[in-house]
């Protein structure tokens, strides 16, 4: 068995989700949710199926968002593994708790913007994810002017009341 990370690639300002399932109607699935859960969203769904012909089966609504998830599904090589890229100004605090409550899903290995590298074991047939590295270690320990940045920040974006 070999352990190897492979850089998720993709624009710095492009959020994703990583996560593990169990079933062909991942995508299909998946796709349905997302349109459901935010009109207009902007995205691309790919899942590595890991029985049969064993393809990256893929969805969504937006061409570049749907080559990403292509091209980074077939890097990661995992079986049952999903990665949804969401347009610029989508992210995944919108739509989690509707993937994470599908029948199929089984779990969400990372939802971020940052750069994320995947711990993969490959033991010659076949892949797991390990686990992600997502962004940097902490530098420091938030103090005040750390709080009160963080505060006015979700305020101007718009995620708490003013």
């Amino acid at each position: 068995m070999e352990l190897q990370t492979v850089i998720i690639e993709k624009p710095d300002e492009i959020n994703f989700i990583l996560g593990q399932s169990h079933f062909i109607k991942t995508v299909e699935d998946i796709h349905e949710t997302l349109v459901s859960s935010v009109p207009g969203i902007k995205f691309g769904v790919a899942f590595c199926e890991a029985s049969g012909n064993c393809l990256v089966r893929f969805s969504g609504t937006d061409e570049a968002m749907i080559e990403l998830a292509k091209k980074n599904a077939f890097s990661l090589g995992a079986g049952h593994s999903f990665i949804i890229f969401l347009g610029e100004g989508f992210f995944p605090i919108n739509v989690l708790n509707a993937v994470k409550n599908l029948p199929e899903v089984c779990s969400i290995y990372c939802a971020t913007a940052n750069p994320v590298e995947v711990v993969v074991a490959d033991n010659g047939k076949s892949r797991a994810i390990l686990g992600v590295f997502d962004g940097e270690k902490p530098k420091g320990i938030e103090d005040a002017a750390g709080i009160s940045w963080r505060k006015q920040f979700l305020r101007k974006i718009g995620y708490k009341a003013a």
